[in-house]
């Protein structure tokens, strides 16, 4: 918007006229190229603090707006000044107030509005250079890879009216990426979205160049998803690979709904620059994924067993206690099922302990594929299986436990002839035989026990 305080008639048509030209506005996008004009200071001092990023253009007599105006707020938008018929005095003015750009009598239209577009644009590289600056210093001064690509977003979202900024992350299969920043909501740290549904950024990753679609209606890229992205609105994208020693790790994804404007040489130079200063950070975002991944790995392999995939013992213990005490505190039932093969050591004989271990594994699958939610199941050790019931009593565990042993007795393995069976106990708290947290393990081997000794292939309790 063009904010004018002036008396010549003259300047005024030609601002007038200038709104017009579409030719010249095309080389500077605005979001609203209008004109107001002003007969005192008062009045375009409460305008422009509605609208900070106008032009303003200001004859000789009416510089003095500028003294209520901080130096600081000053370098932010340009200013333009008409000098009078004393052309000594009037560049004495002007330079005063330091205004870089100004017309003299005789006043030609062309001289305003190529002053106008220079100011613009230099007001524009000053925008983006210090939007520039300011991500680099960021990626320097924090160790936070998320909050470095927060800010680079949040950063270009200012300087540049977009719908949509964001960086994102391609996986190594190249099928998906994950949006690992996004300048609408800084907790947004990992959205996966598949790649196919993303032209433009498949493109920017094949040619390792700059995607610029001006009309995302025309564009023939984006033809296969139009009808997807056609009620967002959306006029322009932009995408800038992100790139790290030669290979393609992301890109910075930019969509905008602005009808009339397109991405300037200026703020596409600015594009690659911020993606430049985002490829260490995005490259510690994938390490940083590696890490958590691997420390998960880490923390799983810590509690379960390596031939089963079922919990540990270790962590069954430390759940049993947990549980334990919510049931001790809340005079809740908590059942506990000891499980035993039967005649298991007569498979290794005949089959040896590779099969053996092959048994353990498959039925281990099957017993995690049919334990129900919120129930604890682990290896105890060697043929021994062990299972938490949490608000579970008596007759409940007698049922899930004649479960499992018809399941298991119906089970076939390829690895042996024939079928298992298995040896059920279970112990049940409240019980005045349970003191502590391990005092229901106890009981349940007690009771796999007697199922041994009664015959196998049943179920007792204690």
């Amino acid at each position: 918007m063009i904010l004018a305080c002036l008396k010549d008639r003259k300047i005024k048509e030609f601002l007038r006229s200038f709104t017009k030209e579409k030719s010249l506005l095309k080389e500077i996008p605005l979001a609203d190229w209008s004109c107001e004009f002003f007969e005192d200071n008062k009045s375009l001092i409460d305008s422009f603090k509605k609208n900070p990023h106008s032009i303003l253009i200001l004859g000789e007599d009416h510089l003095n707006v500028l003294k209520t105006i901080s130096p600081h707020d000053r370098n932010g938008f340009p200013i333009i000044g008409v000098i009078g018929k004393n052309i000594g005095r009037g560049i004495q003015k002007i330079s005063r107030y330091s205004i870089p750009f100004y017309i003299f009598p005789p006043y030609r239209k062309e001289d305003l509005f190529y002053k106008i577009i220079s100011a613009v644009r230099v007001s524009q590289q000053k925008h983006l250079l210090e939007a520039i600056i300011d991500i680099s210093k960021n990626v320097s001064t924090t160790l936070d890879v998320f909050e470095i690509l927060y800010h680079t977003v949040k950063k270009i979202s200012e300087v540049i009216p977009v719908t949509r900024c964001s960086i994102v992350k391609i996986s190594p299969s190249m099928n998906h990426f994950h949006v690992v920043a996004t300048y609408e909501n800084p907790d947004i740290r990992d959205i996966r979205l598949d790649l196919r549904k993303y032209p433009e950024i498949r493109e920017a990753l094949r040619t390792k160049r700059p995607v610029i679609i001006k009309d995302a209606k025309k564009d023939p890229l984006m033809k296969e998803v139009y009808t997807f992205i056609s009620p967002l609105g959306i006029k322009s994208i932009i995408v800038i690979p992100i790139i790290y020693k030669e290979e393609t790790i992301g890109a910075l994804f930019l969509r905008t709904s602005r009808k009339k404007l397109t991405f300037s040489r200026a703020e596409i130079s600015f594009l690659e620059s911020s993606a430049n200063a985002s490829a260490n950070a995005l490259y510690n975002a994938f390490l940083f994924d590696e890490i958590r991944q691997e420390k998960h790995r880490l923390e799983r392999l810590a509690i379960t067993d390596y031939l089963t995939g079922l919990y540990n013992s270790r962590y069954f213990f430390h759940r049993l206690e947990e549980e334990f005490e919510k049931a001790k505190r809340y005079n809740i039932p908590l059942s506990c099922i000891m499980i035993d093969i039967d005649y298991f050591k007569s498979i290794n004989d005949q089959y040896g302990h590779r099969v053996g271990d092959e048994v353990l594994k498959e039925l281990g699958r099957v017993l995690k594929k049919n334990t129900r939610r919120g129930d604890i199941i682990a290896r105890y050790g060697g043929e021994e299986f062990i299972m938490l019931l949490p608000h579970t009593d008596r007759e409940g565990a007698i049922k899930e436990a004649e479960r499992l042993r018809n399941l298991i007795s119906g089970l076939q393995f390829k690895f042996i002839d024939g079928s298992i069976t298995a040896s059920f106990g279970i112990a049940i708290y409240p019980s005045k035989d349970i003191k502590q947290f391990d005092d229901i393990v106890t009981l349940a081997d007690n009771a796999l026990y007697n199922a041994k000794k009664e015959g196998r292939n049943r179920v007792c309790t204690c």
